[in-house]
C-alpha cells in the first residue's frame, strides 16, 4: 500500500509535464472539438430526416408534445444523483448522444435492415415485425450503450457505482426517446391531416397517450439495465477483467430482451400491449426504482461510515460526517449558506458536499482493495478542494448537524444531583474556576489547536498533518 506524501499534490502538478509532450490528437480541446462536431452533425442530419418524414407542421407539433416528459425524467435522474452529483457536461453529452447520434444510428440501421429483409423475403409485413422485435432492440440499445461506455472509459473518476450508471443511461435514453417521440407524433399528426381525424379519436392523441402518458419511462427503463451492468463493473477491482466485461454485456443483453418483449407486445393479440404493460413493465419499473433508491441510501451510509477517519485526522469537524450523510442536513446547510452568504456561498457548500462524498467513496473502494494506482493523488486532490472551502462550508454544516440531530431523552437519576432543584450547587474548585462539569477539569488548549469563535470545535492549523493515512490505522 502506498503511503501519503508529506503534502497533497496539487492536481495540476503531475499532469502538466505529460500534457506538454502529448500528441495533438491527445489534447483535450481536440477531443472535445471532434466530439462536439460529431454530435452537431448528427443533430443536423437527424433534424433533416425527421422533418422530411413528418413535414414542417408535423415536426413542430411532435416537438411540442415530445418535450413534455423530458423535464420530469431529467429531474428524476438528477434527484437520484444528488448524493454525489455528476458533472453537468457528462449529462449534457449523454442527452445529446441519445437525441442525435444514437437516434441517427437507429434510424439508418433499422431502415436498412428492414428493407434488406423485405427484399430478401418478399414479405414487407413480416420484415416490419422482425425489424421491430429483433433488429430495433439490438441496434437501439447498442447505440445508447455507447454513451455509457464512453463515459465509463474516459470519465472514470465520475463513474463510481450503480447510481452513476443508472443516471448516464437514463439521461441518454431520455434524449433518444425525445427524438423518437418527435418522429412518431409528427407522423401521426400527418396521418390525421390526411384522414381529417380530430380530438381524442385521432391517431395523434392515441400515440401521445401510449408513448408520453403511459410509457415515458420505457426507453430509460431498458437502458438503465445496461447502466446497472456498467455500475457494478465500476465497483469491481481493476484486476477482475472478466467480470468488468461480462457484467456490462449481461446488462446490455437484458436491455435488448426487455425492449424486444415491449416491441413485440402488439403481436400477442388485441390486449397484448396492456398485458405486457401491467404484468411486465410496471413491476420491472417498480423493482428498478426500489433498487436505485436503496443504492442511494447505501451511498449515504457509506459517507457516514468512511468520513469519521478524516475527522480524527483533523481534516473534518466531528459533526460533518453526520451532516454529509443526511440529505436533509445537506439541504439545510446550503440554505443556511445562501441566507448568510448568498448564492456563491451555497455553491461552495454544494461543492464541498460533493468532494466530501467522492472522498468517502474513494476510501471505501480503497478499504476493499478496489482503488486505483492514483489513490494517493486523488485523495490529496479531494482534501485540497475541501480545505479551500472549509471557511464557508463548516459553519453551515455545523448548523445543519445541530438542527437535524435526533433528540436525546434525559431521565432524572434516582440519586441526589448537586445543582438540581432542592440540592446545593457544588462550589468551584480552586484550581479550576468556572468548571463546566464538577469533578472534571477543563481540557487545556492544544498549542496546534487554539480556541476558535465556533464553540466546541477546535481551530485547525494552516494544514493538518497530511501524513495520516486512514488505511494504516
Amino acid at each position: 500500500m502506498a503511503t501519503v506524501p508529506p503534502y497533497p499534490t496539487h492536481p495540476s502538478d503531475p499532469a502538466g509535464g505529460a500534457l506538454r509532450h502529448a500528441h495533438w490528437w491527445q489534447r483535450t480541446w481536440v477531443r472535445y472539438g471532434a466530439l462536439s462536431t460529431l454530435l452537431v452533425l448528427s443533430g443536423l442530419v437527424i433534424l433533416a430526416l425527421v422533418r422530411e418524414q413528418t413535414g414542417t407542421e408535423g415536426f413542430l407539433v411532435g416537438l411540442g408534445l415530445a418535450v413534455l416528459p423530458v423535464p420530469l425524467l431529467l429531474a428524476a435522474f438528477r434527484w437520484l444523483d444528488r448524493v454525489e452529483p455528476g458533472p453537468w457536461p457528462n449529462l449534457l453529452f449523454a442527452f445529446a448522444w441519445g437525441a442525435c447520434a444514437a437516434a441517427l444510428i437507429a434510424i439508418v440501421a433499422n431502415s436498412f435492415a428492414t428493407r434488406w429483409i423485405a427484399t430478401a423475403t418478399a414479405d414487407p409485413s413480416g420484415a416490419d415485425t422482425l425489424g421491430a422485435t429483433v433488429i430495433a432492440p439490438v441496434v437501439e440499445e447498442s447505440a445508447k450503450a455507447a454513451a455509457v461506455l464512453l463515459v465509463f472509459l474516459f470519465r472514470r473518476r465520475d463513474f463510481t457505482g450503480i447510481v452513476d450508471g443508472v443516471v448516464i443511461a437514463g439521461v441518454t435514453a431520455t434524449g433518444f426517446a425525445f427524438t423518437e417521440n418527435i418522429l412518431y407524433l409528427g407522423t401521426a399528426f400527418g396521418t390525421d391531416q390526411l384522414t381529417g381525424d380530430r380530438g381524442i379519436a385521432s391517431v395523434t392523441a392515441a400515440t401521445f397517450f401510449v408513448r408520453v402518458v403511459m410509457s415515458p419511462f420505457a426507453h430509460p427503463l431498458f437502458t438503465v439495465l445496461t447502466g446497472i451492468g456498467f455500475g457494478v463493473a465500476a465497483l469491481s477491482a481493476d484486476r477482475q477483467h472478466l467480470r468488468r466485461v461480462l457484467l456490462p454485456l449481461s446488462g446490455l443483453l437484458l436491455a435488448m430482451g426487455m425492449h424486444a418483449i415491449w416491441n413485440g407486445s402488439s403481436a400477442f393479440g388485441e390486449y397484448g400491449f396492456f398485458a405486457v404493460y401491467a404484468a411486465f413493465m410496471v413491476p420491472a419499473f417498480g423493482l428498478l426504482t426500489w433498487l436505485v433508491i436503496w443504492t442511494r441510501q447505501r451511498e449515504l451510509k457509506t459517507v457516514r461510515e468512511e468520513l469519521p477517519a478524516y475527522a480524527v485526522a483533523g481534516w473534518l469537524t466531528p459533526a460533518e460526517p453526520y451532516a454529509l450523510g443526511s440529505m436533509r442536513a445537506r439541504r439545510m446547510a446550503r440554505d443556511h449558506a445562501r441566507r448568510h452568504g448568498g448564492r456563491p456561498a451555497a455553491r461552495a457548500v454544494a461543492q464541498y458536499e460533493a468532494y466530501a462524498t467522492s472522498l468517502a467513496f474513494l476510501r471505501h473502494r480503497g478499504r476493499r482493495g478496489r482503488a486505483g494506482a492514483d489513490f494517493v493523488v486523488r485523495e490529496g486532490e479531494l482534501l485540497h478542494e475541501l480545505w479551500r472551502r472549509r471557511d464557508v462550508a463548516r459553519p453551515a454544516l455545523d448548523h445543519a448537524a445541530r438542527a437535524t440531530a435526533p433528540p436525546v431523552a434525559v431521565t432524572a437519576p434516582p440519586w441526589p444531583v448537586r445543582g438540581a432543584y432542592g440540592y446545593p450547587t457544588a462550589s468551584a474548585h480552586p484550581a479550576h474556576p468556572r468548571m463546566p462539569y464538577p469533578g472534571y477539569p477543563a481540557a487545556p488548549a492544544h498549542p496546534a489547536f487554539p480556541r476558535t469563535p465556533y464553540p466546541g470545535y477546535p481551530a485547525y492549523p494552516t494544514m493538518p498533518d497530511p501524513a495520516y493515512n486512514p488505511y494504516r490505522s
